[in-house]
Order: C-alpha cells, then sequence, then structure tokens
C-alpha cells in the first residue's frame, strides 16, 4: 500500500469515536475560525469561501485504498487540518464513501456555516455529526473563537437548531470550557440556555488538554467540569483527558522517527510528512513541540523552511 497519503490519516484512537480514519478536505489551518485554544495554531487563511479544496475523485481514490488493508477504523471522520464544510464537495464525498464501505461516517465542524442550506444538505447523509458551540453571546463567541467577519452568531445558532431539526443521525454538541473565559457559573449558564434551543443526542464539555494557540486559554480542572454537567439539558458528559494538566502530546515513537530523520538530513515540513507517512497537521505538531524543547533548529533556504537535529551536524 501507498504511505505517501496527502487526505486521509490514521486511524487514530478517540475517546469518543474509537478508531477513527481521518480524511481531511482542507489546507492546513484554512478554517472559518481562529479559535484561541485550537492546538494546531493560529488561523493561516480565515475564509467563508466553499470551493473544492481537494480533488474529490483523489479524495475516494485515497480513502479506498487506505480501507483495503488492516483492521478496519470504527468511524472514517471529515476533520483535521480545518474547517471540513468549506469543502463544497462534501456531500459528494460523504455519498463516495458511503458507495465504498458500511463503516459509519462522522462529520467534525465548528458548526459555523450550518445557517448555508448547502452545507446542512451535506452532511444529512452522515451517521453523526459532532459541532461545536463554545460560548454564550456573540461578545465570548469574538472572544474564544475569533470568527471571519461574515460569520454572526445568531445565524450560527439558528443553523445549528434548523440542521437538528432535520437530520436523520446523531448529533454530540461539543462546549470548549476555558478556565477565566467561558468556565463560570454565568457563562455556562448562556451556553446552555442557547442549547436549549437545539434537539441533541449528548452535549460533550471538553477543554484543553495539549498546548493552545494562545497562553491565556487555560484548562478547566475535571472537578468543575463534571459540575457544569448539570447545567445542560440533557445532562452533559466531560470528553476531556482525565489529567487536565498533563498534556497528552504525540507518541515518543513519531517524536523519535523524525528526530532519527532530521538527525540525516535537514528536511522541510512537506519531506517529513512523506517520508514518515504522517499527516502533515500532525509531523507540524511534532515540529513545535521539539523547536520548544531546543531539539531541532530552523535553517531558512529560498522560500522554504528547513528543520535540522541540534546534534545531527
Amino acid at each position: 500500500m501507498n504511505g505517501n497519503f496527502k487526505y486521509t490519516f490514521g486511524p487514530v484512537p478517540s475517546r469518543r469515536l474509537g478508531r477513527s480514519l481521518g480524511v481531511d478536505l482542507v489546507p492546513f489551518k484554512t478554517c472559518t475560525y481562529d479559535c484561541i485554544y485550537c492546538q494546531l495554531g493560529r488561523t493561516t487563511n480565515k475564509t467563508t469561501e466553499r470551493k473544492s479544496y481537494a480533488p474529490v475523485s483523489e479524495v475516494l481514490a485515497e480513502a479506498e485504498e487506505r480501507l483495503k488493508t488492516g483492521t478496519p477504523p470504527d468511524y472514517i471522520t471529515l476533520s483535521g487540518s480545518g474547517e471540513p464544510t468549506l469543502h463544497v464537495g462534501l456531500g459528494e464525498i460523504i455519498a463516495g464513501i458511503r458507495k465504498i464501505t458500511g463503516i459509519p461516517i462522522a462529520v467534525l465542524t465548528n458548526g459555523s456555516l450550518l445557517a448555508d442550506e448547502n452545507v446542512r444538505e451535506a452532511i444529512m447523509h452522515a451517521d453523526l455529526a459532532i459541532p461545536s458551540l463554545d460560548a454564550g453571546d456573540d461578545s465570548m463567541f469574538q472572544r474564544v473563537n475569533r470568527p471571519h467577519p461574515d460569520i454572526k452568531f445568531e445565524d450560527i445558532l439558528s443553523g445549528l437548531a434548523r440542521f437538528c431539526r432535520d437530520y436523520r443521525g446523531e448529533v454530540w454538541l461539543e462546549v470548549f470550557l476555558l478556565d477565566g473565559l467561558t468556565a463560570s457559573d454565568a457563562e455556562v449558564a448562556r451556553i446552555a440556555k442557547c442549547v436549549e434551543r437545539v434537539s441533541l443526542a449528548r452535549v460533550q464539555l471538553n477543554t484543553v488538554a495539549r498546548p493552545p494557540a494562545e497562553d491565556h486559554a487555560r484548562p478547566v480542572s475535571m472537578e468543575r467540569l463534571k459540575r457544569y454537567c448539570a447545567f445542560f439539558h440533557p445532562q452533559a458528559e466531560v470528553i476531556a483527558e482525565h489529567d487536565i494538566h498533563a498534556v497528552q502530546d504525540e507518541s515518543d515513537a513519531d517524536v523519535q522517527a523524525v528526530l532519527a530523520l532530521l538527525r540525516r538530513r535537514p528536511c522541510t515540513l512537506e519531506d517529513i510528512s512523506k517520508g514518515l507517512f504522517i499527516h502533515p497537521a500532525h509531523a507540524a505538531k511534532l515540529i513545535e513541540k521539539l523547536l520548544g524543547q531546543g531539539a531541532l533548529r530552523k535553517i531558512k533556504s529560498g522560500s522554504n523552511n528547513f528543520y535540522k537535529a541540534n546534534n545531527g551536524e
């Protein structure tokens, strides 16, 4: 099997979805938001433009190839480096995957485009939708999610309500809480009030467990998250890592593989991703971690950034 995959990654373990094969439909950090808590860092292309960011035929061919070998995943998840609903061919991709396999399909979305009828229709044939809602009013929405100017908070709520009314699958709403911002009784109550407008199978509370885009995006203790569950109807569940303060980063095997490669020759991010058969977003997180530890240095050459292990001359 060809390991040089561009649009698929994993399967990766997921607390909610078991073993999930990811399908990435947009370039790295192409999103409608620039969330302060994002583990992938700052958004570099904040947009609401829906277009064909990846050829549908190539995405489907790669997904089919990935499913030919190994243990089948529990879910095929449209997620990854940015907001998947920005891909104008999302519905076609879901339909194409459905023809390839009977494995359930999940869509992870920030919910920002659900006011668009075309987006709602595109997701209709997925088995599971996991949108997010991180604020209870526009002011906090601007502070936490830093949306594209075209996105309005009230449109998000009305779009989510319309989608949940018509959708035949399950909807699990993720609420990401942050200490000093949304993790207060008043703010959680505002979010819960918004959620009352929506028919949901589950509400799931999450918080920071990996290095966020901004330092002031701080985690909430497990004790407080559990207390906030009772604010929601249906009662929410906690999906955050059990040890909030223990950052669960990439596996040591992946870290060592990157170091082994860069001890032998300087590589770009693309080189690392293709050479080690890992997703570009995953490779980027590994690089940031190793740079922060002082294990690597960045070398500028022309328009390219190369990375080299500090102990590999």
